[in-house]
């Protein structure tokens, strides 16, 4: 059974470019190298995703809208819109000039504006490329995705050494430059999305302290609030509670028979010797 992005690309119209046969030879190219990739049982479901995204990617490298759009929202977009050099198509060593050129360009391509018929997927693609831009307009945060990207090849180098150390004079996946690629964008990736987890973890975490802040600070507020209504109201009854103390006092004295002596002791009853 066909996955939704293969669905996607048998369904999508042909693209109005100057040669019809040019297309068909190019999807006849995307099905050959979806159906003779040798995969393995345990990376089927992986590798099986990468071959999809690598052929989307070089059907979309003529940037039509309708496949750009479809680029951004295929399934997994989630996933891989984490990396914004992946959003807007660049190297990560494109410099910022070059990377703003091919932004605005793409950004046209997608703007829900030009693309009518499909408004509200328009509008989510331009969101994801705007983002992307936004990330790494801004200086900081784009040395932070760069210094990503770095830390993914020297963990591919370490992993490429650790299988040559294995397998010895063998030949391995990573030596080939597709090899190598996708080892480059899966660890990259996998990276993007473990900041993302981790920020929105943070965030969590920051908002349950908040809460809990607020929690304590109602609670200390509430019982300031009950204190001082206490003690004015102990304060407002201090009179009544002396004139009634008074009162009491009063009363109590004109009951007693004997005044100024203190209560009554008790007396035990006469020893009586028993008669015999």
């Amino acid at each position: 059974m066909a996955s939704p992005t293969q669905e996607t690309i048998k369904n999508e119209p042909s693209l109005p470019s100057s040669s019809n046969s040019e297309q068909s030879t190019t999807n006849t190219t995307i099905k050959k190298e979806l159906s003779n990739s040798i995969i393995k049982p345990e990376d089927e479901t992986f590798e099986q995703f990468y071959s999809e995204v690598k052929a989307i990617e070089k059907r979309d490298s003529v940037l039509t809208p309708e496949q750009q759009i479809n680029r951004l929202l295929r399934p997994g977009a989630t996933y891989f819109n984490l990396n914004p050099f992946e959003v807007l198509q660049i190297d990560p060593a494109t410099p910022f000039e070059e990377l703003a050129k091919h932004y605005r360009k793409l950004s046209m391509l997608v703007h829900p504006d030009k693309n009518p018929t499909m408004t509200d997927r328009a509008s989510l693609a331009f969101e994801a490329i705007n983002k992307a831009y936004k990330i790494l307009e801004d200086e900081k945060e784009r040395k932070k995705c760069l210094e990503v990207v770095e830390e993914a090849r020297e963990r591919v180098d370490k992993m490429i050494q650790e299988k040559r150390a294995k397998y010895k004079n063998q030949p391995i996946e990573e030596d080939t430059p597709d090899g190598l690629k996708k080892a480059l964008w899966s660890v990259t990736c996998k990276l993007f999305a473990d900041i993302e987890r981790l920020r929105v973890r943070e965030e969590s975490n920051k908002a349950e302290e908040r809460k809990r802040k607020a929690e304590e600070t109602t609670d200390r507020e509430e019982r300031t609030k009950l204190r001082k209504e206490w003690d004015k109201n102990y304060e407002e009854s201090r009179e009544t509670r002396v004139n009634s103390w008074k009162s009491f006092q009063t009363v109590a004295k004109a009951k007693d028979p004997v005044k100024g002596k203190g209560p009554a002791l008790f007396k035990p009853p006469k020893y009586k010797p028993e008669g015999r």
